[in-house]
């Protein structure tokens, strides 16, 4: 296990490097970082003065080396729209987005695998068609529509949530209904295709034969066999939720990191653009690691992989 975790540990940081290359390569070489952040009005000597203030002027390879090292004692700029240093601007609105993004994911968990787990044991009845349904309805179903109506009917018609910002914690329930809602389908329908593969396995069928309980054949032995490839799904869902969040952040004004993002694109913040760019890719690592450890605990035979 301990090399299994070395392993894992390593990948993830040559992704993370890779990443990062290729942000900053893009970002580079496809737009003019001086002529973006100076804006349309800027004369040539503008540019030019704000290419030799932020290092543009210098090979790209320099740039980057100067730009990582900086990154790896916690320094990632200066901000030239908000004027402040992008890791106070990171430390202010991460809370937000981690907060609505856990928040999301025990929402979209907790519901997604109880529904998979009730449609597999009694498929082809109303509940299974009902649960379906709603996976159907969460997978067609926009974002910023679905937090439109929510907003219209349980902020305003009916005042029980806030209609927006982070003053409270029932601040994020709209949000985090319209994020969950979205990641339920993929972790319920996978939830159910694994639980009627193992319902229908051998080992089940001794378990029957043997007189084990209900409870104990459905959570103990089938779900334990079902759940790996719903860990994998649900940590990519939960890396979304983490870091895709850009268009709820929004509509609910709640001043997170996908906001922060939404901002810094407007306004060819580079500094930022990256450092987002590098928290949201930091999101989805973090995650795919976790459900390889998580699934080389539950089916010891991934940790030869």
């Amino acid at each position: 296990m301990l090399m299994f975790l070395l392993r894992r540990s390593v990948l993830a940081v040559l992704v993370a490097l890779s990443v990062s290359i290729i942000t900053f390569a893009l970002l580079h070489f496809t737009i003019d970082p001086a002529f973006a952040m100076a804006g349309e009005d800027a004369t040539d000597a503008d540019v030019q003065a704000l290419r030799e203030a932020m290092g543009f002027d210098r090979p790209v390879h320099v740039q980057y080396l100067g730009w990582l090292g900086n990154v790896l004692t916690g320094d990632f700029g200066v901000s030239p729209y908000f004027g402040l240093p992008v890791s106070d601007l990171i430390v202010e609105r991460l809370p937000i987005t981690l907060t609505l993004g856990a928040l999301a994911t025990v929402f979209a968990v907790g519901l997604g695998v109880p529904l998979g787990v009730i449609s597999a044991i009694w498929p082809n009845t109303l509940i299974d068609r009902l649960s379906l349904s709603l996976a159907v309805f969460g997978q067609a179903i926009p974002n910023f529509w679905f937090s439109l109506v929510l907003i219209i009917f349980l902020a305003v018609q009916f005042p029980i949530f806030p209609v927006s910002g982070a003053e409270s914690l029932g601040s994020y329930v709209l949000p985090t209904i319209v994020l969950g809602t979205n990641a339920i389908p993929p972790i319920m329908r996978l939830t159910r295709t694994g639980m009627l593969d193992v319902l229908s396995s051998d080992y089940i069928r001794t378990a029957w034969a043997k007189g084990v309980r209900p409870q104990q054949v459905f959570f103990k032995h089938a779900l334990r066999n079902a759940i790996v490839p719903v860990v994998a799904v649900a940590a990519i869902q939960a890396a979304n939720m983490f870091g895709g969040s850009i268009v709820v952040e929004a509509v609910f004004a709640l001043h997170g990191i996908g906001m922060l993002a939404y901002e810094s694109i407007l306004r060819s913040d580079i500094p930022t653009m990256q450092a987002v760019i590098l928290i949201f890719s930091m999101f989805f690592i973090a995650f795919s690691a976790l459900s390889d450890i998580l699934n080389a605990w539950l089916d010891p035979r991934m940790r030869v992989a």
